[in-house]
């Protein structure tokens, strides 16, 4: 999508802190983290939140959750633990309509969070 900030990122248009990139997603380092390792998961296809995908992005949401839990490990955050959190929609907090997980670790997370 022509306007959209994380296909830009992902098209290498607009630089990042990247910790992971393939075909199919990046991840890279939040530049306003929320928690002291703070990454953003991205497909490289732009779809706009959880709501749009379906049976067909079965691989590439599976593909999310183990480059997730990998990054995680390469953060030094799975031992202690982490946080994987989709926001959608804007009641949802979902800030850029783009599809996109962020990893917490590094502190203590707070339930409910604020």
């Amino acid at each position: 999508m022509e306007d959209c900030l994380f296909c830009k990122i992902a098209a290498g248009e607009i630089p990042s802190d990247k910790v992971f990139e393939d075909d199919q997603l990046i991840a890279f380092k939040d530049i306003n983290p929320s928690a002291p390792v703070h990454i953003l998961l991205i497909p490289r296809e732009h779809i706009v939140s959880l709501n749009e995908v379906d049976a067909s992005h079965l691989e590439l949401l599976g593909h999310m959750q183990i480059v997730a839990a990998q990054v995680a490990k390469k953060m030094e955050i799975d031992k202690a633990g982490y946080r994987l959190v989709n926001n959608n929609g804007y009641q949802g907090g979902q800030e850029i309509p783009h599809l996109h997980y962020h990893l917490l670790g590094g502190r203590t997370m707070n339930w409910p969070p604020g």
